[in-house]
């Protein structure tokens, strides 16, 4: 198995509705007609009713109930709408995904996309493209275990597909990991260069030609997503911590309780709990 041959024909891409098609479409203009988007939402009404149901969510504190597609274009913006119909068109490609357990690496994705939105907000990176980003990271993962399921198998069996160590030891079985895979279909969905780059070195943030403070983000999610879902021991926390990567970004190692416990405790500078944090967006992988 190499790299092209888990996307050099159109059949091997997942398959995404028109209107998923659409958005992503329109990562890549700046002339993005959004009255057009807003009529194709409207025209699929199961995914109109989802991004309505999201919308509304606890995770957005709005003050109002958002009724219509325009509305939510309206009080969240294109860039979050968009994120939101990509993550439910992405999730609804993966039905049966041999070796992956999706309820649970779905949990992971939202906790990742969660996390690194949180942490963009306390920076001057744009919250809603690290969401995409995260979004986007690891699909790479559902590719290669829905084109290559014989391949991957001795690898799960080796190691879990969420374990923090599985990229080196993709790579050095493949030639390859699933950021690059995710990279490669990013840009056969025509994305724009930048989030490219970005999805290939979040493995990785400090070993980049060039450091990307959304890829580093990422990573950071990665790694908290990991620990809520994995069920690590605070000591498993802090042992598995990035610090290099934190430390590049400026940030303090005390937004986690577990963090915090080895350092000066700030109830304000700590992230919500995970169930707080993600309220509502559950719908996003259903």
């Amino acid at each position: 198995m190499d790299l092209k041959s888990l996307i050099d024909e159109p059949n091997k891409l997942p398959t995404i509705p028109k209107v998923g098609q659409q958005l992503m479409a329109s990562f890549s203009t700046d002339d993005v007609s959004v009255s057009e988007i807003a009529r194709q939402l409207t025209a699929d009404p199961a995914l109109s009713a989802k991004l309505l149901k999201l919308a509304n969510s606890a995770y957005f504190h709005v003050s109002r109930t958002i009724g219509t597609v325009d509305a939510a274009l309206q009080m969240l913006g294109l860039v979050m709408v968009r994120n939101l119909v990509l993550g439910s068109s992405v999730s609804g490609a993966f039905k049966a995904t041999p070796g992956i357990d999706l309820p649970q690496f779905w949990r992971y994705n939202l906790y990742t996309a969660c996390t690194a939105r949180w942490l963009a907000q306390h920076t001057d990176v744009n919250s809603d493209r690290v969401f995409t980003l995260a979004l986007l990271h690891a699909i790479g993962e559902l590719q290669m275990h829905a084109m290559a399921a014989p391949t991957m198998a001795p690898l799960d069996q080796q190691m879990g597909v969420l374990d923090p160590g599985r990229a080196k030891l993709e790579r050095q079985t493949l030639g390859f990991h699933y950021g690059d895979v995710s990279a490669a279909l990013a840009q056969a969905w025509h994305f724009p260069q930048p989030l490219i780059e970005a999805l290939r070195h979040i493995t990785d943030p400090l070993a980049a030609p060039e450091f990307l403070e959304a890829s580093a983000l990422v990573h950071l999610g990665c790694w908290r997503a990991r620990a809520e879902v994995l069920g690590w021991s605070d000591e498993e926390q802090v042992a598995n911590y990035p610090l290099k990567v934190g430390e590049r970004l400026y940030l303090q190692p005390n937004w986690t309780p577990a963090l915090a416990a080895r350092s000066r405790l700030d109830e304000r500078q700590l992230m919500p709990a995970m169930p707080e944090l993600t309220e509502g967006l559950d719908a996003l992988f259903e």
